[in-house]
């Protein structure tokens, strides 16, 4: 580790932090419904779309109709990239000529984009055409984004409100997140990346003779548009299959820092949007600051692990860290800032290739998904997924002091507490049931590359990223099959809608009851008390549910790597 390394860290740290409150009264003047500089220009673009559909932004819907409408959009957009995928050949704007998607990886792409996962089982810039990176994927980037923070904006209404039946208006929050957020910053963020040398074209390909006389294809296309949505609404999906580690995607160590965060700015200006809609900042500030030791946690052991290197090597006179599967471009420490970053969010998007990380190293990636992606997490998914835990916490400090349980004025029954146990068990009953299932079929044991306990990691890896929506892999795993692009794909669905539902019935059930007065026998949830239990109940509740697996994947495979063991 370096002084360097660490400066980075920091300054990442302290930036996001400067960025958390503007960006968190932006999002709350969305939540609000209130005018911004941009209805100036925009305001009769989003009228326009009610008029067309037939929208009336100002009806509002129960917790059951927002979710009905939610679903249906989402299985629309799904059945959407289908068709697109499928009919690639035929359709315009294929310069390279690509041939239609195969049906199985088709429903697996299609499902993936849907739920802001995109887990990719293919090259994009071998299987893809241009049309289908926009019209099919870049789409789904800003609609599944705009989709996690109008959810989130349902679950504040819950807390906020009083004897409420609705909890806002599904349609009016998808369109003014996309519209007032999520399109203006990218249109800006791409041609920041434009200027730093990324490509926006609709040409396929281009020919140039290398330094060596060879001469060489170089596919292009539009990939500053997709790059920006993919890393501000924590999408991931990369328009080449190596990602962010493609010079094409990511040219620089600025461009690099930039990517990172926006990765996480969404999701932290969310936890000071919480905070004012319930009325109460510190309260986001709380969250926010539990997140931050969940981060700065795993980063730390990713970045030792990454710096420390191979023993094994270190035998063979070969001396440093772990420079396998790097960029030299970024290095061992923007690596591993890169890596904890995009699974403490639902990103997904790689600057390294995780599959040759250190087996700690590898491990908190991995331990990042299995926690819910709640360290910030995914644009609205992670927010709304830490505030389950925040109501488990707070069930645990009622039986503590023998009451029942609040949290920002409301009381914690039973139905919140079944509801968030249910939301999240999704995660671990799903990811292990799946690896478990894989681990004894014929075809999910023709997977792996490796054998032993890192091949096993690589099937649990691919499964947590699926159900956690994050969507990067450890790419040893040949994931391209019928039954990895099903069994995932159904993953993907379960681990993002299973979490949704109950969330939703949450927030109706809370903005139904009154508001409870603080007392002297309240536990406080703004102080380090609270902050330490949620920490504790967050950290407890995936150790417990996920350390035998860890303990028969990176942590073997670690114990192994020092007694020199290969498989």
């Amino acid at each position: 580790m370096t002084l360097q390394g660490w400066f980075l860290i920091l300054a990442f740290v302290g930036i996001l932090l400067l960025l958390a409150k503007p960006v968190g009264m932006w999002l709350h003047a969305l939540y609000e419904g209130r005018r911004t500089p941009l209805h100036l220009v925009l305001g009769p673009v989003e009228r326009g779309f009610y008029a067309l559909s037939g929208i009336d932004p100002t009806a509002e819907q129960g917790w059951r109709r927002y979710a009905v409408h939610m679903l249906l959009f989402n299985a629309a957009l799904m059945l959407f990239t289908y068709a697109v995928l499928r009919l690639q050949a035929v359709l315009p704007i294929n310069p390279s000529g690509q041939a239609a998607v195969g049906e199985h990886l088709s429903f697996n792409t299609a499902i993936s984009f849907t739920t802001n996962t995109n887990w990719q089982s293919y090259g994009g810039e071998s299987t893809l055409s241009n049309l289908s990176q926009m019209l099919g994927l870049a789409i789904q980037n800003f609609l599944s984004a705009a989709t996690g923070i109008a959810l989130a904006f349902a679950l504040f209404r819950g807390f906020a409100r009083r004897e409420a039946a609705t909890v806002g208006n599904f349609w009016a929050d998808v369109t003014r997140i996309t519209l007032y957020l999520l399109l203006p910053v990218c249109i800006v963020y791409a041609l920041f990346l434009i200027g730093s040398g990324v490509p926006q074209t609709l040409a396929g390909t281009v020919g140039i003779d290398t330094l060596e006389g060879v001469r060489q294809t170089l596919t292009l296309g539009p990939v500053a548009s997709q790059e920006a949505i993919k890393m501000l609404g924590t999408n991931g999906g990369g328009f080449f299959n190596a990602n962010s580690a493609h010079p094409f995607e990511n040219p620089s160590a600025l461009t690099n820092f930039v990517q990172m965060l926006s990765i996480f700015v969404i999701g932290v200006g969310l936890t000071w949007t919480f905070g004012k809609a319930v009325g109460n900042p510190r309260q986001g500030w709380a969250i926010l600051a539990a997140m931050m030791i969940l981060f700065l946690a795993g980063v730390t052991i990713a970045y030792w692990a990454e710096a420390a290197g191979n023993p094994a090597l270190h035998q063979l006179g070969v001396a440093g860290g772990n420079m396998e599967g790097k960029e030299v471009r970024f290095g061992i420490a923007a690596s591993a800032l890169f890596s904890t970053i995009t699974t403490a969010a639902s990103c997904g998007a790689v600057n390294s290739m995780h599959d040759s990380f250190t087996a700690l190293g590898g491990m908190i990636p991995l331990f990042n998904m299995q926690l819910g992606e709640i360290v910030v997490g995914g644009v609205g998914a992670g927010i709304y997924g830490f505030l389950l835990f925040a109501i488990l916490a707070v069930f645990v400090a009622g039986l503590m002091v023998g009451r029942t349980p609040e949290y920002v004025g409301k009381k914690i029954e039973a139905r919140e507490v079944k509801l968030a146990v249910l939301a999240i068990a999704v995660l671990p009953l799903v990811i292990l049931g799946f690896t478990a299932l894989s681990s004894v079929l014929e075809p999910g044991l023709a997977g792996p590359l490796n054998k032993g306990p890192h091949g096993f990691s690589e099937m649990l890896y691919a499964f947590t990223s699926g159900v956690a929506n994050n969507g990067s892999a450890f790419a040893g795993l040949t994931a391209n099959t019928p039954y990895y692009n099903g069994l995932l794909g159904v993953a993907m669905w379960l681990g993002r809608f299973f979490i949704i539902v109950p969330m939703l019935a949450i927030a109706g059930s809370l903005a139904a009851k009154k508001v409870a007065p603080e007392s002297a026998g309240s536990f406080p949830t703004t102080g380090g008390l609270w902050i330490g239990l949620l920490v504790g109940i967050i950290l407890i509740l995936g150790g417990l549910t996920f350390l035998p697996s860890l303990a028969l994947g990176p942590i073997a495979d670690h114990l192994s790597m020092i007694r020199g063991q290969s498989f």
